[in-house]
């Protein structure tokens, strides 16, 4: 009974949005409100609500909200949290779904007690929109630039920043330290890296809980190598040095956390050695971090 609770209250923990969707329905704001099939602008368009329209909500998934859609496939569809404000349901008038041509008879309602509410402003630079009384405001995440650090084989770390247009193409900068020791040489080498890039994700896979984002990118390595500690005579030696690397991975979102993005790197790279007995291995792999502060 007791690791029952546990479960219970460790999944609730970890679940946040899940927990304030119960009772939670979203309010248009905007003129029209597209709704799609799926928490990204590339899934089809399933319907639009109008101006006032209330949706109740089954899951808070950060920058998208699972509303209730009958016209749809599945019953459901998600709406960009930009299109209106979250609020809850005793305080607003509640409707399983709106679907096209309906939401009008609700709108003169909800537009009336928006139009009564405090006027809240959702993030630095973003418009003053109404909210309702009990509402949860939450700031879009829109994962357009985000920033980090990351590890990797032969003692990698260092940071990186990502950026991404339209959820497809994305640009990777990378700035990293690794050193490794040989063998069959004396010594040590130490590398730096700047490694500009780009990406391209595949597709996206969004559930209530989790956001996956499979991609595939190459980035080019610019790298300046040092020996030092072969004798304790001998001076540092430094060269420098182009190569590139070609890798797949994903990127990982929990619901609860919509800011964070952790990936996961496998891949190939060639990088020349400047010094004998120390030639890096090919393949290469990595896990970085990102916080989206846009």
């Amino acid at each position: 009974m007791i690791r029952r609770a546990a479960a219970v209250v460790l999944a609730l923990a970890l679940n946040p949005a899940f927990v304030l969707a119960q009772d939670t329905v979203f309010t248009v704001n905007a003129s029209s409100a597209d709704i799609y099939k799926g928490p990204s602008n590339v899934t089809p368009v399933v319907g639009h609500a109008s101006s006032g329209a209330v949706l109740t909500v089954s899951r808070n998934l950060g920058s998208w909200v699972k509303v209730s859609w009958p016209d749809a496939p599945d019953g459901v569809g998600y709406v960009y949290i930009a299109n209106g404000t979250l609020g809850s349901a005793v305080a607003a008038t509640p409707a399983a779904s709106v679907p096209h041509g309906s939401a009008a008879t609700s709108s003169t309602t909800t537009a009336s007690a928006a139009s009564t509410t405090p006027l809240m402003r959702t993030s630095v630079g973003e418009p003053i929109v109404p909210s309702t009384q009990g509402s949860t405001l939450v700031t879009p995440e829109s994962h357009i630039f985000g920033v980090g650090g990351l590890i990797g084989s032969t003692s990698t770390f260092g940071a990186t920043a990502r950026a991404w247009h339209n959820d497809r193409l994305g640009i990777q900068l990378g700035l990293t330290r690794d050193s490794m020791t040989s063998d069959v040489a004396a010594g040590r080498v130490t590398s730096m890296q700047f490694e500009p890039g780009v990406l391209f994700a595949l597709f996206d896979s969004v559930t209530d809980y989790v956001w996956l984002r499979p991609y595939v990118g190459s980035v080019v390595s610019f790298n300046h190598q040092t020996l030092s500690g072969t004798t304790p005579l001998t001076l540092e030696t430094s060269e420098n040095g182009v190569g590139y690397r070609v890798f797949g991975g994903s990127e990982l979102t929990f619901a609860s956390m919509p800011r964070f993005g952790l990936s996961a790197d496998v891949g190939y790279r060639k990088v020349p050695s400047s010094f004998p007995g120390f030639e890096p291995s090919p393949l290469f792999v990595s896990i970085a971090g990102h916080w989206y502060v846009k």
